[in-house]
């Protein structure tokens, strides 16, 4: 059997499964949400890179089961510190998924340098962006808000992959619980189909 580093990439098993070795974005009101999602469905260890001034921390006791006990939190001081952050935990070969939270938008150079870094840790990354911040170099963007429900007891979703550079962009409204990788896609009508299984 090949070396990890030589075994060819395997395509996504479903829309919602980001690339290994790249680095993609979402943005809008639910990328966080989408980042938690991405979160459950990626083992290994977790590394979440905020600005040092931000108040809003993930909770880990509100998070996804199994999300909290594998998640290392860093908080960078300016914009250069937090992209040398992102590039360093993507370049870590056992870091599962790396979501940071830029605040100015991405260059093409550092958008690159993102790329370069996460297919030498053979990591993913997903950088939760402003509207419009994105950079050109992304895998695929995905702009994420929450929708509003019939059910009291339910949340759902709209993700729209609006970039792609390896398929099809599409839209999807889903319903997700917060504590496995399956999802409910809800057709037009309302109606449920059977939960999306987590790659195996």
């Amino acid at each position: 059997m090949p070396p990890e580093s030589l075994r060819p990439e395997l395509p996504p098993t479903d829309a919602f499964d980001l690339r290994g070795r790249r680095v993609h974005e979402a943005e809008g009101r639910g990328r966080r949400t989408f980042a938690l999602f991405q979160a459950v469905r990626h083992p290994g260890p977790l590394v979440w890179i905020l600005p040092a001034h931000v108040p809003e921390l993930p909770m880990l006791r509100g998070l996804p089961k199994g999300v909290g006990e594998r998640l290392h939190l860093f908080r960078a001081e300016g914009e250069t510190d937090l992209l040398w952050c992102i590039e360093e935990a993507l370049r870590s070969a056992p870091v599962g998924l790396v979501i940071a939270e830029p605040e100015k938008p991405l260059s093409l150079t550092a958008g690159r340098r993102l790329q370069l870094a996460a297919e030498a840790g053979r990591t993913t990354g997903l950088m939760l962006i402003r509207e419009g911040a994105g950079s050109n170099a992304t895998e695929t963007r995905w702009a994420c808000a929450p929708v509003a429900s019939p059910a009291a007891d339910s949340t759902l979703h709209c993700w729209t992959l609006n970039k792609n550079k390896k398929g099809t962009c599409g839209s999807w409204i889903v319903n997700w619980n917060g504590a496995t990788a399956a999802v409910h896609l809800v057709s037009e009508a309302g109606q449920r189909h059977q939960p999306a299984e987590p790659p195996g």
